[in-house]
């Protein structure tokens, strides 16, 4: 296993949860926690972007990063999801169906990658549509002011719900598409 650059992004995805975590645990003011937070995530995120558009562009895709990357993404959105739950901006069944969707849908496709069907349930518009949504809501809700004049909180509850309903479509979506395999099976 080569770690190239993509792959040390994807890693540092990883690395960057206890950090983002740990913020909530230092004698800060809690908007300096939540700025700090906040920023972390963005960066975080923003290295999903990048780690996928250097692989392509330096021809670098590696199998291990096509592992490791959505591992890291759901790692990211459910550490963020679990600390929102505790500092009580999000509802633990939002928590609830947004990760159990993952877990579902991770399953679903290595299931049906075994069976040769993967392009059944590959990534599909209405999936990047959800991650979109989540990567906008969480750190609104992470950052938990006014800023511009725009109630952050206020905005990514409001987004949080759209990529709860998002993830339960998406995931209807994806079953739907295996179902003809798993009745067979």
């Amino acid at each position: 296993m080569r770690l190239n650059l993509p792959n040390l992004l994807t890693v540092a995805r990883i690395l960057a949860i206890p950090l983002l975590l740990g913020v909530y645990y230092l004698p800060l003011a809690m908007p300096v926690m939540n700025l700090v937070a906040t920023l972390i995530f963005v960066v975080a995120a923003l290295t999903d972007w990048l780690d996928g558009y250097l692989a392509r562009r330096l021809g670098e895709s590696t199998p291990f990063g096509a592992f490791l990357d959505p591992v890291a993404d759901k790692l990211l959105v459910a550490a963020a999801l679990v600390m929102l739950v505790q500092l009580g901006r999000v509802d633990p069944l939002i928590a609830l169906v947004i990760i159990g969707r993952d877990i579902a849908i991770s399953a679903l496709r290595e299931w049906m990658a075994q069976l040769g069907q993967q392009a059944s349930v590959a990534v599909h518009k209405l999936g990047k549509f959800k991650t979109a949504a989540q990567l906008v809501a969480i750190p609104m809700l992470l950052f938990d002011a006014r800023l511009l004049g725009i109630d952050c909180a206020l905005l990514g509850t409001w987004l949080i719900w759209i990529a709860t309903l998002l993830t339960i479509w998406s995931m209807f979506y994806y079953m739907r598409r295996a179902w003809p395999y798993l009745r067979a099976s």
